[in-house]
């Protein structure tokens, strides 16, 4: 499954070099050139991963890890030229996962990335999500709202699985099914819109005025936390 990756560096030449190694052991690259315009991309994206930079013009890396962990706990690896312990601890404190100082080799940091991502995601045949009023089964591939079982093809389990692991946060259309795991599947121009149309029905949600997963217009869709106040749950 391919790993999506914020790289946040004002380094150009530097995130050349991370962005083609990367990409060419499974990693998608998306760049943001400073601190600001890679708060902006966080927000537009979906993301397994942020690699963030500590100086940078504007606002430094240190606030960008601040912000975004207010927003989402998603990883985040911080790079960086200081080799100063009170800059390690700050950047700790505020939320990083892993701290690496430069220069270090793109080998390193996707060992790192690797390591990091273990980390975060849960045993998977141990993993019970709770999420919108629907309960997940990883390891069982089941799905129930409250009692009732709920009959699924396995592609539509897997892109509920990548929504409801992503819950509150956008996923870009054309990423979703990379985040599921399923880039074997032949996407034509509706391809996504129809599984998530399947999907929505057998969840019963409303195709008119979807509550449980959303439509976000030109982006792609977000998979409530909360269960919505309907009859369809009971």
């Amino acid at each position: 499954m391919t790993v999506r990756a914020l790289l946040i560096d004002d380094d150009v030449r530097f995130a050349d070099l991370l962005a083609s190694y990367l990409t060419q052991n499974g990693v998608h690259v998306t760049r943001a050139g400073d601190g600001l315009k890679g708060v902006e991309a966080f927000e537009r994206g979906s993301f397994d991963i942020v690699l963030l930079d500590v100086m940078m013009p504007g606002i430094d890396g240190l606030e960008v890890c601040r912000r975004i962990r207010a927003k989402s706990s998603v990883p985040i690896v911080m790079l960086t030229a200081r080799g100063d312990e009170t800059d390690r601890v700050v950047g700790l404190e505020l939320g990083a996962d892993d701290y690496l100082a430069k220069p270090f080799s793109p080998r390193e940091l996707l060992a790192r990335i690797r390591a990091v991502l273990r980390r975060a995601m849960p045993d998977s045949a141990k993993e019970h999500l709770h999420v919108g009023g629907v309960s997940i089964d990883v390891g069982a591939r089941e799905v129930r709202i409250e009692a009732r079982v709920i009959d699924l093809t396995g592609l539509e389990f897997d892109l509920l699985l990548a929504l409801a692991r992503r819950a509150g946060r956008v996923v870009p259309r054309e990423a979703l099914l990379s985040l599921a795991g399923r880039d074997d599947v032949v996407v034509g121009e509706r391809t996504v819109d129809v599984h998530v149309s399947h999907l929505r029905a057998k969840l019963g949600d409303d195709s008119r005025s979807p509550k449980l997963i959303k439509t976000v217009r030109g982006v792609g869709y977000v998979f409530a936390k909360e269960a919505p106040n309907s009859e369809r749950v009971s």
